[in-house]
């Protein structure tokens, strides 16, 4: 949700809800709008994990940084060059702008996902043996319902 992610090169970034047997409402609509549909589908369907070059090459991430330090005053740079110059309610502005769309259609969408989680997900075998399985650090057993 945030405007800007930055990561050490260290960190590694996925959507493994499909490992429980689940799926992640909220990134199955936020990853399409920053992403594009192929790219958002393939971490959210496969649950792989990415590291955080291929973050930034894909657009999720605006900078890399080797450790924690560098970490931080990258990001107070980035702060102090890019956004405390600019006027605070001509940046509220410009975000709402940029975010028409995306709160349009995650205001929209959001309930219907949460709907299918809820009401059809949760209803399935397989959604509660991933989750169960995790929580007594087993390997699932699918039925496929």
């Amino acid at each position: 949700m945030c405007n800007f992610l930055f990561a050490e090169k260290a960190a590694k970034l996925s959507q493994p809800e499909i490992i429980l047997g689940v799926f992640p409402p909220p990134a199955s609509i936020i990853l399409v709008e920053k992403l594009g549909l192929a790219k958002a589908e393939e971490l959210i369907i496969t649950g792989k994990a990415i590291n955080a070059e291929d973050g930034k090459s894909m657009g999720l991430i605006q900078e890399v940084y080797n450790d924690k330090a560098e970490l931080e005053t990258g990001v107070n740079n980035f702060i102090e060059q890019q956004i405390l110059p600019k006027s605070a309610s001509s940046l509220r502005f410009a975000v709402k702008a940029s975010r028409v769309k995306f709160n349009h259609v995650l205001t929209n969408f959001l309930p219907v996902l949460e709907q299918m989680y809820v009401n059809e997900l949760m209803n399935t075998k397989d959604a509660n043996e991933g989750i169960n399985s995790f929580l007594e650090k087993r390997k699932p057993v699918w039925e496929n319902n």
